[in-house]
């Protein structure tokens, strides 16, 4: 094949642009979760942006009203319950120091030989001492980690408020660039749309509500440790095919032990008819019905994506893995060269 200067040319500057990315790639490396955290937040609120440009008419200011919203939406709760939080953490690493494994055992399996019961004591005792020490450890380290935390922080908020700001500036760049057919490029978008809003608020939004709303019922039934309990519902709520039953469940059959009927009663009402349901309520109004994003593929990229990115994951994993699926999808429909822009 020959090659004349005009391909040279192109060649050089495709070379020219790879390396210009590499090189990019690597000096945001550091920060490249906090900058995929700005922009999935920025996305996240971008309709309330929306609304207060309309009526502002300045995207400066409308960006930062948002922007402080959020902040003020963040700090404040963190202010309150941060405190709180780490107490609980002591309290249960000091009761779990003091639980009598062998008796609680013991009454598991009372027909047991000795033999055996001193064995899975011995187990359930190391068991807990590692899970103790492990949140313990997490603890330490979250808290010496602050800085940099507060720095990552920042950079998400700097994105957040250029993302909002620019949001349509960035979306006609990245829709310039791309090499797509433009029929071919409204229905990939419009799927990838679908697909963020299922994640982001079929998923992320709807299960921070719903743990939110179990955890109310932690706090008003009186379950030790609501604050904890409450955390840990959040993140069930948010994981496909799991959600809060793993928690209220056992807190119902504590209050059943503690013998007050009625109260059982009315938290095992509470969480049957308000938490179990409250998520399809909000599917109803959050979400359309274009695009049903499969549980299985959500569960999947939210552990693979837990496993690489840490907490993000959860939104990046099943992004990227669904993303991909359409990809896959729209090469099975037509030859994907026929999807390109023709020169």
């Amino acid at each position: 094949m020959d090659f004349n200067d005009k391909d040279i040319r192109k060649i050089s500057l495709l070379i020219l642009i790879l390396v210009l990315a590499v090189l990019v790639f690597i000096l945001v490396k550091p920060i490249l979760l906090s900058i995929l955290g700005g922009l999935i937040l920025a996305y996240t609120f971008f309709p309330l942006y929306k609304v207060v440009l309309n009526k502002i008419k300045a995207k400066n200011t409308a960006a930062s009203i948002i922007s402080v919203f959020v902040i003020l939406l963040i700090i404040i709760p963190l202010y309150f319950l941060a405190p709180l939080m780490i107490n609980q953490v002591f309290e249960v690493f000091q009761y779990a120091k003091t639980v009598n494994s062998q008796n609680f055992i013991k009454g598991l399996f009372p027909s047991a030989p000795e033999s055996f019961i001193v064995q899975l004591t011995v187990t359930a005792d190391n068991i807990i001492s590692k899970i103790s020490s492990g949140v313990l450890n997490y603890l330490i380290n979250f808290l010496l980690e602050i800085p940099t935390i507060l720095f990552n922080l920042i950079i998400v908020a700097f994105v957040f408020f250029f993302a909002l700001r620019d949001g349509d500036k960035l979306s006609e760049f990245f829709s310039a660039l791309s090499p797509l057919e433009k029929s071919q490029e409204k229905k990939l978008v419009q799927q990838f749309k679908d697909i963020t809003n299922s994640v982001v608020y079929g998923q992320i939004m709807i299960g921070l509500v719903q743990g939110i709303i179990a955890g109310l019922g932690f706090f008003i039934f009186g379950i030790p440790n609501a604050l904890i309990l409450t955390l840990l519902a959040v993140v069930l709520s948010i994981i496909p095919l799991i959600g809060p039953f793993i928690l209220w469940g056992p807190a119902v059959i504590f209050l059943f032990l503690k013998g007050n009927t009625v109260a059982t009663t009315t938290y095992l009402i509470y969480n049957v008819f308000i938490v179990s349901t409250i998520d399809n309520i909000l599917r109803i109004y959050l979400l359309t019905k274009k695009t049903k994003l499969s549980q299985a593929i959500v569960l999947i990229g939210m552990i693979g994506g837990l496993f690489i990115f840490g907490v993000l994951g959860l939104i990046i994993g099943p992004l990227l893995l669904a993303y991909f699926l359409t990809f896959l999808e729209a090469y099975k429909d037509k030859n994907f060269s026929s999807l390109f822009k023709s020169d």
